[in-house]
């Protein structure tokens, strides 16, 4: 049976909890007693993510989607009376910022679990460390293939870069038909990965990259002689892998230039930010990510979120949103069945292996494979008129991703690709 029934009891309370009350949920606790200290006591859950630095936009959006799962827990009542509460860290979507956050929640033994980190080289840094501690790393924004793979207590529910790139690749080489294309890509573990699984089946069906150009995160401001690259060797379109400040800045530099030709991001630029930056130069653009949050998209579930997310913060929810309220819901669906023991959580989510015995939420079903990962397909959203909307085209529902592990293997593509 599919595991939506806290969704289910989420959507029939009577109103929407508007705060949290006055509590400082940052500070660490002054009981070291453990995490069943009582059964009265709040159950606290650990939320890693960029609260500040270049992804904060992501951060806000994760911070507001799990803060309107735990209030609507708490308003029905509890995980059996007792109330959920957040310990929020910021590792400011740097790796060692990471390693000091992960540190603080896998060492607090009152945190049962642990939400984040979105950033790959930010899950990866805290990646053994809770690995170490013994605690559920569950991350709704990881997608570096690896990240899943070397630790069995780290979970996402959404798919990896393997899967993602393969699916771009074939998305412009099948769905829109192009022949070439130039490549910028964020040099770190998610530019980079996502890149290299791009690149390895972008050889395969013979979609030829005429350019491949690295960038630096919060350090490259100037792209002028990359595109100038773009123009002279005829790319029919540009594929960023990266995140929504560059993808703007690349696309708002590339408009002044009078290059007109079209653009498709990876999930990293998918965010409210990537319209407020790029404005008219963004118009259009494709974008891959997980889930996208509209009215024609999702059942029931997905529109009561939304509904309730806009009644709350007076705002749209984005992709990232959906996925961290999904992820809080599915760590509270976990200790309401098994309790607070950190080892039954990582324990039960190691068992949710089918689509039957899945976790149905807003984005879909979440259950893992062997490694931990999630099989949720990907979906294509273009920027039109200003907002994010559903592709005309999109993905076929089949699609055979076998080469995968091939792809995690992108090594190979880089030394002879070179940024050129």
């Amino acid at each position: 049976m599919k595991k939506s029934h806290w969704i289910a009891l989420l959507a029939a309370a009577a109103v929407f909890a508007l705060g949290c009350g006055s509590k400082d949920e940052s500070k660490e606790p002054s009981s070291k007693e453990g995490v069943s200290s009582s059964t009265t006591d709040p159950i606290r859950i650990g939320i890693a993510c960029p609260v500040t630095g270049s992804a904060a936009a992501f951060g806000r959006q994760i911070k507001m989607g799990a803060e309107l799962a735990r209030d609507q827990i708490n308003d029905a009542g509890g995980i059996n009376g007792r109330m959920i509460e957040f310990r929020i860290e910021d590792d400011e979507g740097k790796d060692s910022q990471a390693t000091t956050v992960a540190n603080r929640l896998a060492n607090d033994n009152s945190i049962v679990a642990v939400v984040g980190h979105f950033n790959s080289t930010c899950s990866a840094a805290g990646r053994e460390i809770y690995k170490q501690a013994g605690i559920l790393q569950f991350s709704p924004g990881s997608t570096n293939i690896d990240i899943c793979r070397l630790s069995e207590w780290t979970f996402r529910n959404l798919y990896h870069d393997g899967y993602q790139g393969i699916s771009v690749a074939r998305y412009i080489k099948n769905v829109l038909g192009h022949d070439s294309a130039a490549v910028f890509y964020d040099d770190d573990d998610y530019g980079l990965g996502l890149r290299d699984a791009f690149a390895a089946e972008a050889r395969k069906i013979g979609l030829e990259i005429v350019v491949n150009e690295s960038y630096t995160r919060e350090v490259t401001l100037d792209y002028a002689v990359a595109l100038d690259k773009v123009e002279a060797r005829n790319a029919d379109i540009i594929f960023i892998s990266g995140l929504y400040n560059e993808g703007a800045a690349i696309a708002k530099q590339a408009m002044d230039k009078n290059i007109n030709i079209p653009f498709l991001g990876a999930d990293g630029l998918y965010s409210p930010e990537l319209i407020n930056l790029g404005e008219d130069a963004v118009e259009g653009m494709l974008l891959t990510t997980p889930f996208i949050v509209h009215p024609d998209v999702g059942g029931k579930i997905a529109q009561d979120f939304l509904k309730a997310f806009q009644a709350k913060y007076n705002e749209d929810p984005d992709t990232w949103a959906a996925l961290t309220y999904d992820a809080v819901n599915m760590v509270a669906d976990a200790i309401q069945k098994v309790g607070t023991d950190r080892t039954a959580i990582r324990d039960h989510f190691a068992s949710i292996m089918s689509p039957e015995d899945a976790f149905e939420g807003v984005t879909g079903l979440t259950y893992f494979d062997e490694h931990g990962d999630c099989p949720k397909k990907a979906y294509v959203a273009v920027v039109q008129d200003g907002i994010f909307q559903p592709a005309p085209e999109q993905l076929p529902d089949e699609m055979d991703t076998s080469n995968e592990e091939e792809a995690s293997e992108g090594g190979e593509m880089s030394e002879e690709m070179g940024a050129e």
